[in-house]
């Protein structure tokens, strides 16, 4: 549970309350008073390690006001102009103040009646070191009576402030945390240290996720040099096959562009394997009457089949014709010439799918 500290610095007396986050809104814990001393503002211990954000309030006494008449209403553009407008209008120089605006409503016409709240430096310098002494670090220096006075704000108000009871200051503390009338911790003085948190925090972050692309850079170069030794293995593996293929091969450059122009030059032929039944062919050859013819060579394709053999005379080869006739759709002796040895040597060439 979030808890939130409020110190209300008055000018006997200091009063710490404790606030937790409830349905939403800040609903009082806790509350404690201690006396105050003109050398020692805060008489208690550090804050404990659970309090979310620290708030502080300054007795209206420690103030200085001023009313100014202002064609304009936005706070930091008025903030901007403060140190001119407050020159030669303080008894000291601007430069030596912290100051903050409210904006009370319209003036005449179109101009704006502005407070204007300041503070020596030198003051709150003091503060903060006694606090910081104390570990604490409070995010905004406000007042509780300035927040008090401000509603149906008349200069009176601010001259003779009215005394407020202690449930009053509560309540008016609670407001101020869910948001301060004024802020005197500024320039200088700012509040740095949820800045200086989210720098560690990027830091951190920042050291997380070099160390994330370091590790994933290492990841990665492994699995890069080992897909690297597997490619290796892999061609290794590839040139061997293609070389147990092609074993009369001797310059190997590419073997896969090498291996697509074999594939190419084989679909090239397929026409000329596609369709051979050798097989039945030779079967069909061997059953008819040959006498003594004898063969010697056969070469098919697709659509021719070419019968190469001798023969004891021209007779016999036109008898073989006559028998292998009905086996193919036409048959032509395309060649016949005698031997040394005396016999017919011949060439028969037969077109068409053999009879079965």
């Amino acid at each position: 549970m979030s808890k939130y500290l409020f110190i209300d610095l008055g000018e006997r007396e200091v009063t710490t309350y404790i606030f937790v986050v409830r349905k939403g809104a800040f609903e009082l814990a806790e509350s404690r008073k201690y006396p105050v001393s003109e050398k020692n503002f805060f008489p208690f211990d550090e804050v404990n390690d659970h309090i979310e954000k620290v708030y502080l309030s300054l007795p209206l006494g420690s103030l200085n006001f001023r009313v100014l008449d202002l064609p304009f209403s936005d706070k930091e553009r008025i903030r901007q102009i403060l140190p001119l407008e407050l020159e030669g209008n303080i008894l000291t120089a601007s430069e030596g103040v912290i100051f903050d605006n409210i904006v009370l409503g319209p003036s005449n016409g179109e101009r704006h009646q502005v407070l204007v709240v300041f503070v020596q430096k030198a003051v709150i310098r003091d503060i903060l070191e006694q606090l910081k002494s104390r570990n604490i670090d409070p995010v905004g220096i406000t007042s509780l009576e300035l927040r008090h006075a401000i509603k149906n704000f008349s200069i009176e108000k601010l001259l003779s402030p009215v005394t407020l009871d202690d449930n009053d200051r509560s309540a008016l503390a609670s407001e101020e945390i869910a948001n301060l009338t004024i802020n005197l911790r500024r320039d200088e003085f700012s509040y740095t240290r949820d800045i200086e948190e989210t720098k560690k925090s990027l830091k951190f972050t920042a050291v997380l996720i070099v160390l994330f692309v370091l590790v994933l850079s290492a990841d990665l170069m492994v699995k890069i040099w080992s897909a690297r030794k597997e490619i290796k293995l892999i061609k290794g593996d590839i040139r061997r096959t293609y070389q147990t293929i092609f074993p009369e091969e001797k310059n190997i450059v590419n073997e896969l562009h090498q291996l697509k122009s074999h594939m190419k030059e084989l679909r090239g032929k397929e026409d000329s394997f596609l369709g051979i039944d050798t097989l039945s062919t030779i079967l069909a050859l061997s059953a008819v009457d040959r006498q003594d013819v004898i063969l010697n060579e056969l070469i098919m394709d697709k659509a021719t089949v070419t019968v190469k053999g001798e023969a004891p005379s021209l007779t016999s080869i036109q008898h073989f014709k006559s028998n292998i006739d009905s086996l193919f759709t036409s048959t032509n002796i395309s060649d016949s010439r005698a031997s040394a040895q005396g016999k017919m040597l011949f060439t028969i060439t037969a077109k068409g799918e053999t009879s079965h």
